[in-house]
């Protein structure tokens, strides 16, 4: 039952938020610089946004990344699974074991009810609809 959220998704999403107010395509080092970032680190980041088809990713001296997608039709929770990988990889939350029904641990039940919420949250929260990042 893994559920982690590392920089990585916080840098999407700022990339994401940033693209989306460019007019124009911005370069790997302009827009990592806008988030915070190294451009190097940053490239990983964006190759997963490129892969789902919300960046578009031009190299040359005319390219760079631009938003490729509405991004009100884009939630948290895709954003974190396509950075961070899939959320649900059905390992206990307290032991490295399958989690099933079971022999299951003491928080199971309580686990998988708040696990459930907080993915419904992430799932209906868009990324348009997020206040812009602020440090």
């Amino acid at each position: 039952m893994r559920l982690e959220v590392t920089r990585k998704s916080d840098l999407a999403v700022r990339a994401l938020q940033t693209l989306a107010v460019s007019p124009e395509r911005l370069k790997g080092p302009a827009l990592a610089e806008a988030v915070g970032s190294t451009a190097g680190y940053l490239s990983q980041v964006m190759t997963p946004l490129v892969r789902a088809g919300w960046v578009s990713s031009d190299p040359g001296p005319t390219g760079g990344y631009a938003l490729a997608a509405d991004l009100s039709g884009v939630s948290v929770l895709e954003v974190i699974e396509a950075v961070e990988g899939p959320t649900d990889t059905g390992r206990c939350v307290l032991k490295s074991r399958p989690c099933n029904l079971v022999g299951t641990c003491a928080m199971h039940a309580p686990w998988s009810q708040a696990r459930g919420e907080l993915l419904s949250r992430l799932a209906t929260t868009m990324i348009a609809g997020l206040p812009p990042a602020s440090d």
